[in-house]
């Protein structure tokens, strides 16, 4: 399968992403039959690039695509086929994360630091193992403290010879100004539903209804759409959550529903840890010397890295929190769309066809201007959110306007 398949709804971005690997290839391989060394300037290929777009567009997925194509060493090249060949073991290994010369940069924190860039800076300068590309993508570069931002630029001003810094975020607006006037933009549509739908049944095997599902109930976000369809969890938590529009009629309701929102945004946490924090700890005790069994003790001196690695764990619950709260709140704002193109008679399809009740009954006992205020208490939750407003407060204060409309 090509590497391209996975970028769904993007036509316009896989063909410039495309032949910019073709142009990559060509430059390659000219350089290695000591052909001289074409300028890349002019061409479609750039040493930086942006990609942009809405939660769910897939812009990590169309980065790593493009990494994976820029690594294909597919005998087809020589004949006219277009690199990302998707089966070469270029493609292959940059796929699945393991070559040598891609490094995917994610963090499960809420911000990227001096220290983490620097090293990314330094690996940057390193000449690539395989003779092609040095590619560095940055999944979630609208993280980086503005401190690391200035290292950043100092490298994309001034590139090593054949890296190539993949940089992705939500909006230009979330980069520096100074990186994103370097790089080439590339902005990422929210895919279709029924595209995405299809993704789910080829790459992930899921059954044609559970997938219709999930591609309409998340009105095309990828990532949430694959979680939904295979996680009965996340099923059980979305449709408490549409539930939530019913319970705040009164002021105990409001307050009520807002803790019952945090407490499993908390619960998700917990689970995150469960599932890493024990098995990161074990492996960090290993690597310091300490002897089998919880009990032990470390080895002199060592306390620092563990201390370090505890206070890591914490950071990594806080976005768990504020991730699964967002996630809700997208949730709510998609049930209140739904209750707005009734309002409207609009004849929209709705994205959440198991709470059309629900959805009925609100439409019918209030009016559109009620809706878009609600509409706009949850926009305003995830802004207080994103401002480190303590959770329980933004979100109780968000339940009570929901309440009163």
């Amino acid at each position: 399968m090509p590497v391209w398949d996975e970028v769904v709804g993007q036509e316009k971005v896989t063909a410039q992403l495309s032949a910019a690997a073709r142009d990559a290839d060509a430059y390659v391989t000219a350089e290695a039959a000591g052909k001289g060394t074409a300028a890349l300037s002019g061409s479609a290929m750039t040493h930086a690039w942006l990609f942009t777009g809405p939660p769910g567009s897939g812009r990590s997925t169309a980065a790593r695509a493009f990494a994976a194509a820029l690594q294909c060493v597919s005998p087809d090249r020589a004949l006219g086929g277009a690199p990302g060949c998707g089966f070469c073991d270029g493609c292959h290994t940059a796929m699945v994360g393991t070559h040598a010369d891609v490094e995917v940069i994610r963090t499960d924190l809420l911000t990227i630091g001096v220290k983490e860039t620097r090293e990314q800076v330094r690996r940057a300068q390193m000449s690539p193992a395989g003779g092609r590309w040095q590619v560095i993508v940055m999944e979630d570069a609208d993280r980086l403290t503005e401190g690391a931002g200035n290292v950043l630029l100092k490298a994309v001003e001034e590139p090593a010879p054949r890296t190539v810094w993949l940089l992705c975020a939500p909006s230009t607006e979330d980069v520096l100004p100074t990186i994103r006037s370097r790089c080439r933009h590339l902005a990422l549509r929210t895919p279709p539903v029924d595209a995405v739908a299809d993704l789910l049944m080829r790459r992930d095997g899921i059954e044609p209804d559970m997938a219709a599902y999930a591609a309409r109930a998340t009105q095309g976000h990828i990532g949430r759409a694959r979680r939904l369809a295979v996680d009965e969890r996340a099923r059980r938590r979305r449709s408490a959550v549409l539930t939530l529009p019913q319970r705040v009629s009164d002021v105990g309701g409001a307050l009520r529903a807002a803790q019952e929102l945090i407490d499993a945004a908390a619960e998700d946490a917990k689970e995150v840890a469960e599932e890493h924090d024990e098995r990161e700890t074990e492996e960090l005790r290993t690597a310091l010397g300490a002897s089998e069994g919880k009990g032990s003790r470390l080895p002199r001196g060592t306390a620092g890295a563990m201390k370090e690695l505890q206070d890591r764990q914490k950071r990594r619950a806080t976005r768990t929190q504020r991730d699964s709260l967002d996630l809700a709140l997208s949730d709510l704002t998609g049930f209140y769309r739904d209750v707005l193109a009734r309002q409207f008679g609009s004849g929209v399809a709705p994205a959440n066809e198991d709470a059309a009740d629900a959805v009925a009954r609100l439409a019918a006992d209030s009016g559109p201007e009620q809706t878009l205020r609600r509409i706009e208490a949850v926009l305003e939750c995830r802004g207080a959110l994103d401002r480190n407003v303590a959770p329980l407060l933004a979100v109780e204060a968000m339940t009570m306007t929901l309440r009163a409309g």
